[in-house]
């Protein structure tokens, strides 16, 4: 009875360990399929603002270009607010599996200076940047501002009266407000909303005195007549906008900064797996090369990007560097750029030396 009681034992444990042989190939093999066979599912994207924003646009315009080169549907869902946070804060809190995309524009590379979120760029890996654009900044067609100089004067005669319309701290108006506030010495009053769309309804509304539009909005809202652009934050005049004067112009100590700007793409969450980033990439890629995604670009005066992977990464990182310093220097970061192991660049009169 002893040897049958062994016995039998030993066969369930031979038993036991049979079934974990056999069960390991089948777990390696489900894990295959998901990566080989990836998008099995609708991927659903993520617009972390309001839409009619140039980040939500240029989603609408590239999505069913990508759709076809993966063959699946992308499910598009606008997730405003908290300066972008809330929507990067849903993509992140999803698994790394490719079936969740953030369509974003610059704004999490400054969360961490800001003291927004304690996410970032970082916790992310870029498939892709495809575009970027200016800004510019604008006030209602009948305003009493002529000229950004105009605007500036009356902003130091009444430090925080002036009403400028703001997507929060961090978003393009913001950066830009820092950008002018430390080369000038003014301070507006920042009035924030969801989204670039809803501050340009209120600056045509005459809820606000300015604010600081992404370029293709500026322009086409210029040539309906419903807005006047003071000025372009960049070194040089834009040829679809010619007559407009360059920031420099009255803020000269900005050229070293210039040409700087918003950027837009597309995120995964850390940790996504290299076949499934690799799929990605190459769709964007493709889909960025199409003539109706470059007219569409050339349509709003966006500049093409096609920046991917680790170019995409060092791209981000620099224009990081640039704006978290300048807004340190404007006096609007809540945390200094170094404790952030943001690096510093040295300006373009030290580069030269």
């Amino acid at each position: 009875m002893k040897w049958l009681r062994l016995g039998t034992g030993m066969v369930l444990i031979l038993s036991l360990i049979l079934l974990s042989a056999c069960n390991a190939p089948v777990f390696l093999s489900n894990e295959f399929q998901t990566t080989g066979t990836y998008p099995s599912k609708p991927i659903t994207g993520v617009i972390p603002w309001d839409q009619g924003g140039t980040t939500d646009s240029i989603a609408r315009t590239i999505s069913p270009l990508v759709e076809k080169e993966l063959g699946q549907s992308i499910v598009l869902t606008n997730k405003p607010g908290a300066t972008g946070s809330i929507g990067t804060h849903y993509v992140y809190e999803q698994e790394p599996d490719g079936t969740h995309l953030l369509f974003s524009a610059e704004n999490p590379a400054l969360y961490g200076v800001l003291d927004i979120s304690a996410l970032g760029f970082d916790d992310f890996e870029p498939i892709a940047l495809y575009a970027r654009t200016m800004a510019t900044v604008v006030v209602p067609a009948d305003s009493k501002y002529k000229t950004l100089d105009d605007l500036l004067q009356d902003a130091k005669a009444r430090p925080g009266k002036i009403k400028m319309g703001s997507t929060g701290p961090g978003g393009l108006p913001h950066v830009v407000s820092s950008m002018i506030n430390g080369a000038a010495g003014t301070r507006f009053n920042l009035i924030p909303f969801p989204g670039d769309g809803p501050a340009l309804t209120a600056l045509l509304g005459g809820h606000i005195d300015a604010t600081v539009s992404a370029l293709s909005a500026a322009i086409n809202n210029q040539k309906a007549g419903k807005v006047r652009i003071l000025a372009v934050i960049n070194d040089q005049p834009v040829p679809a906008i010619p007559d407009v004067p360059t920031v420099t112009q009255s803020l000269p100590q900005l050229e070293q900064h210039l040409p700087w700007g918003p950027f837009f793409g597309v995120w995964v969450k850390k940790g996504t797996p290299e076949p499934i980033k690799a799929k990605l990439a190459k769709a964007f890629a493709k889909a960025e090369e199409t003539p109706k995604f470059q007219k569409a670009l050339r349509n709003i005066g966006a500049i093409p990007m096609n920046l991917h992977g680790k170019e995409a990464e060092r791209y981000w990182r620099d224009w990081q560097s640039t704006t978290a310093w300048l807004i340190y220097e404007g006096g609007e970061a809540k945390v200094h750029p170094a404790k952030l192991n943001i690096p510093k660049k040295p300006s373009r009169s030290d580069q030269e030396r």
